[in-house]
């Protein structure tokens, strides 16, 4: 299914319906605003202004959305200073500020030894 633009922020689906938005709010990401809808989840924002990559992994490897619905720990950011948290299914607020981890933002844990 795919979805047309309309005027006004609003969203035409092949089914014939309109998808109505939220009020426009703001939040920042790595210190740059982006754009979000009250009701979007802070990864559909940060999809939406085209950041991809949320984390990388110990390794160094991109991480991003997968699963969506909170099970994979993927998508894991800082929001408002709080570590390890799901943008998936965390929603987004105005005034926020999101951090993307780069693999040492797991540092409040113990290491994982990935050689066993």
């Amino acid at each position: 299914m795919s979805a047309t633009r309309q005027p006004n922020d609003k969203f035409r689906s092949n089914l014939g319906g309109v998808i109505a938005r939220g009020d426009e709010i703001s939040l920042h990401v790595d210190g740059v605003a982006v754009r979000a809808y009250a009701g979007e989840t802070v990864a559909a924002a940060m999809m939406a202004a085209g950041i991809h990559r949320f984390r990388r992994s110990t390794r160094g490897s991109p991480r991003g959305v997968y699963c969506g619905i909170g099970i994979c720990f993927e998508c894991l950011v800082r929001i408002d200073g709080q570590p390890n948290l799901r943008a998936c299914i965390t929603y987004a607020a105005d005034g926020m500020t999101v951090d993307r981890a780069d693999g040492s933002a797991s540092a409040e844990r113990p290491p994982v030894n990935e050689e066993s």
